[in-house]
């Protein structure tokens, strides 16, 4: 019999985007699955757009809001899968996905298995989805993982993951502490503790880019993510570490600790400190951080925290933008769409 994959779903607020999610898990050629969607106390329609789907497949339950790390421990600990696919809930996967995915690990030994696949970025339209190879994008060791993952600020989605039940209960539950960074964290346990990431090239998924699920922007004011963060770079560190110590990852480490600090400073003067503590016990510095070349120059005109406050904004707005005209395009194709399909009705019956 073929293994049970697991779908999990934490949605909080999801009301415009968890139907065509759960489609997207419906529609996986992998006969054997069990969708879990688990509507985090959200003050939304989720839960009763959720339950529309309610099916020998699909379950759905609500808890108060926690949060997104407990939500996803709270479908697992419901969850009987052999496989587990974690899936956002404004997320979406390839019909093939996971098929693709386990085909690569046919015949291997199952109990510490963690496989990746491509992934696009999205607003609305997923055939305008932007596929961008990274150094991620191959079968990799754990240490030479979070190396490229954490030296070179490599991202990869929660939604391209799928692991072994194995590897899950060896790992453990989600970080409820984490506002954000959760899954950075997660997912850096879960390699740890793997045989490796294996590849799948040809599986695709779909991130959404929306401002809400945008978990990982840390304003100036927010001191709760920053604290957050804080912790959840202190426990890369030391995961990567207890891998390997040697000077390739002390180098990955402090550029890391180099690529974030312009988040802290000068706003948390203790958290800048103990950046400063962290990068001394990798024998090292950080260096005061400098703005892009496009906000620099805005520096000694308008202050720091101004330019830091331009380089933050000017970008999430141009995003805003490019969103509000992909939206527009989604809904002027979904129309046409719909009209086109109208028209072939008329016309069909018109013959008759």
């Amino acid at each position: 019999m073929k293994p049970l994959v697991s779908i999990l779903i934490p949605a909080y607020n999801a009301e415009a985007w968890v139907a065509e999610t759960i489609r997207s898990a419906l529609a996986q050629t992998w006969p054997r699955k069990e969708i879990i969607v688990v509507d985090d106390g959200s003050n939304d329609r989720t839960a009763e757009v959720a339950r529309q789907f309610t099916s020998k497949e699909v379950f759905v339950v609500s808890t108060k809001n926690q949060g997104a790390a407990a939500a996803r421990n709270h479908a697992f600990q419901l969850s009987q899968g052999d496989y587990i696919q974690w899936l956002d809930a404004d997320d979406l996967l390839a019909p093939d996905k996971i098929e693709r995915q386990l085909e690569v690990v046919r015949g291997t030994d199952g109990k510490r298995l963690l496989i990746s696949s491509s992934w696009g970025y999205f607003y609305y339209r997923t055939h305008r989805a932007r596929f961008i190879r990274t150094s991620l994008w191959q079968d990799l060791s754990a240490v030479d993982w979070l190396l490229r993952n954490v030296g070179a600020n490599v991202f990869m989605p929660t939604l391209n993951w799928l692991m072994s039940r194995d590897l899950a209960d060896a790992v453990g539950p989600w970080d409820t502490r984490l506002l954000s960074d959760d899954d950075a964290e997660y997912f850096c346990r879960v390699l740890i503790t793997s045989n490796g990431a294996r590849f799948a090239p040809d599986a695709r998924a779909f991130y959404r880019i929306t401002p809400a699920s945008r978990l990982s922007y840390i304003r100036p004011s927010d001191d709760r993510k920053k604290d957050a963060k804080i912790l959840s770079m202190k426990l890369h560190i030391q995961y990567l570490r207890s891998l390997e110590e040697s000077d390739r990852v002390r180098k990955a480490c402090l550029a890391y600790l180099q690529i974030w600090f312009d988040t802290f400073y000068p706003e948390r003067p203790d958290l800048v400190a103990e950046l400063q503590n962290l990068a001394a016990e990798l024998r090292s510095r950080l260096e005061v951080p400098h703005l892009r070349w496009k906000y620099d120059w805005m520096v000694p005109i308008f202050g720091w925290k101004a330019a830091k406050w331009a380089q933050m904004t000017l970008p999430q707005i141009r995003a805003s933008q490019a969103r509000r005209w992909d939206k527009f395009m989604y809904k002027l194709e979904t129309r046409n769409a719909a009209g086109d399909h109208w028209a072939n009705l008329v016309q069909a019956s018109q013959g008759n």
